[in-house]
């Protein structure tokens, strides 16, 4: 029997439902599930931000949650090169991605290499950007 291998990336900062809904249902659809915690430095060069919460921090966050089995930091910002790193059989993905350009890049790339790209529902009660707002407020 032949272990199926999944790989959910995020940022995880400002740990939310939205996150724990897409490893809970990661895990569901995969025997071993890696989750890949975006480095400080990879969402300042892809997204401009800087997280609230360290990568260390970030990490041992993700790593305690009941269905991931291996937390990993991403590092690089092409997910081939994390798939040559990590070998996984599944791409787990929200699907606000679905459709996109980025996604579409993703789903061809992935597909020559034999890695399903599988999206789930985004979470549309809670987001990070949402919360960011929220503690810029806050700050006042």
């Amino acid at each position: 029997m032949t272990r199926r291998v999944g790989y959910a990336a995020g940022a995880f900062d400002l740990f939310h439902i939205g996150h724990l809904n897409i490893l809970k249902h990661a895990k569901s659809q995969c025997d071993y599930l890696i989750a890949g915690v975006v480095s400080d430095e990879m969402l300042e060069l892809t997204k401009g931000i800087s997280p609230v919460i360290p990568l260390a921090e970030r990490l041992e966050i993700v790593s305690s949650i009941e269905y991931v089995d291996e937390a990993v930091a991403e590092t690089v910002p092409d997910k081939l090169d994390t798939w040559r790193e990590l070998q996984f059989d599944v791409f787990f993905k929200g699907d606000d991605w679905r459709g996109t350009e980025k996604g579409l890049r993703l789903e061809r790339e992935f597909a020559a290499v034999g890695v399903e790209v599988v999206y789930f529902p985004y979470t549309m009660t809670t987001s990070s950007t949402q919360l960011r707002k929220a503690l810029a407020v806050l700050a006042g």
